[in-house]
């Protein structure tokens, strides 16, 4: 039987510990903000990026917030959507999570276009046929939708609302992902992208990394805090990241095996899989063992089966590879040379004809992404201080 929740606001152990966790997170932002006023200021060319390869670093630590706070919703989802009485209590850290994450996610993107102020031009302007006009609309209302989703959960007065929200959320994040993967989808130019399972993919991989968010910042909050998490809730979680972490990487087997039977791929799954050199080490010792096998045997090993510090790791794991996941996509994706005439011998020229770029990141592109995931933490614990969101303990309930 399950006892009543109360909620309350967060505090880390004392005043002291939690200014100075929120002084060290601006110190962060405060660095991102400054790179991105020199890369601003000072131009394209003091970033790793080129003609060639334009979307950098800050693109794929904005990708990764992006995607992980649609999976970070999905706490909240299963508690008011699929009714799971053990994950309702979570629903309302579930949702601010997501909501800084997002935020972290679109200050990195608006800071790395390189006129930000071009902004205001993609919200009065619309081009229906764009893939990224749509994402504006998405990724905006999200923020709206999940706001009121909170408000539902805090708020007995309009609680009769939750359930309706709850679903509105969940097709709404869905619609969201969906878009994000989209735009890898819908670009045929390259041939690491141009594929229909690019959508579900990355549906997919935002349930894992949110949730790996999510299993992560929720340990950290309730052991700072001196709360109780119970066993059987952390199983639960657990397990339900390890189905997650596998349909990752059966999506990827899919993609490069379907690739690999596509002729006109051979190339790029040659490159990403043998020849890229750091992508193909990302890819397989990044992605696949850090991101994939060792999360799954932290997680089904009977020697850790309710090891703490195991499930913390493996979500940490997680996050790892899912990071490297990303930058072979985007940056491995773009260094790849494009067929400019499928079908087709054509001369080489100086214009980089069947050369794979080359792309080093800088400090500034890596501080900017750093102060991105800054702003998204900070925006969460100062929101966990300021609202009840936490419960006061998740101990195990009586009867499961």
């Amino acid at each position: 039987m399950l006892s009543k929740m109360y909620y309350r606001e967060l505090y880390c152990g004392t005043p002291v510990r939690f200014w100075m966790g929120l002084a060290l997170l601006t110190t962060f932002i405060l660095i991102g903000l400054g790179s991105a006023y020199y890369m601003e200021h000072s131009g394209h060319w003091v970033t790793g990026m080129s003609n060639q390869v334009v979307w950098g670093l800050p693109h794929v630590f904005a990708i990764f917030l992006i995607v992980a706070a649609s999976g970070a919703l999905n706490v909240a989802s299963i508690g008011s959507v699929f009714g799971g009485p053990m994950y309702k209590p979570l629903g309302r850290y579930s949702s601010l999570l997501a909501i800084g994450l997002l935020v972290g996610g679109l200050i990195v993107l608006v800071l790395d276009l390189g006129r930000p102020d071009r902004l205001i031009v993609a919200m009065t302007e619309y081009n229906f046929k764009s893939i990224f006009a749509w994402n504006v609309i998405l990724y905006s209302g999200f923020i709206g939708i999940v706001a009121v989703y909170l408000w539902t959960m805090m708020d007995r007065s309009v609680n009769k609302l939750y359930r309706p929200l709850g679903f509105i959320a969940f097709f709404w994040r869905i619609a969201l992902t969906t878009g994000t993967g989209s735009i890898f989808g819908f670009l045929v130019a390259r041939e690491a992208y141009d594929a229909a399972i690019m959508a579900p993919m990355f549906v997919i991989m935002s349930f894992s990394y949110g949730l790996a968010f999510f299993i992560v910042t929720l340990i950290a909050a309730y052991l700072w805090s001196d709360r109780q998490i119970g066993e059987l809730r952390l199983a639960k979680l657990k397990n339900l990241l390890g189905v997650f972490v596998g349909a990752v990487l059966y999506f990827t087997l899919v993609f490069n095996l379907t690739n690999l039977y596509a002729t006109q791929h051979h190339g790029i799954e040659r490159f990403i899989l043998l020849d890229g050199g750091v992508y193909t080490q990302m890819f397989w010792f990044g992605q696949v063992l850090v991101g994939g096998v060792i999360p799954l045997f932290l997680i089904y090993s009977p020697a850790f089966d309710k090891s703490r510090w195991a499930i913390a790791a493996a979500s940490i794991a997680v996050l790892i590879g899912g990071f490297f996941q990303l930058y072979v996509i985007v940056i491995g994706g773009q260094a790849y040379p494009m067929t400019v005439f499928p079908g087709k011998e054509v001369l080489e020229s100086s214009f980089y004809d069947g050369v794979v770029s080359s792309y080093v990141p800088t400090f500034a592109e890596g501080a900017l992404g750093v102060g991105g995931i800054a702003i998204a933490l900070a925006l969460v614990a100062i929101g966990a201080r300021m609202f009840k969101v936490f419960p006061e303990s998740l101990e195990d309930p009586e009867e499961a």
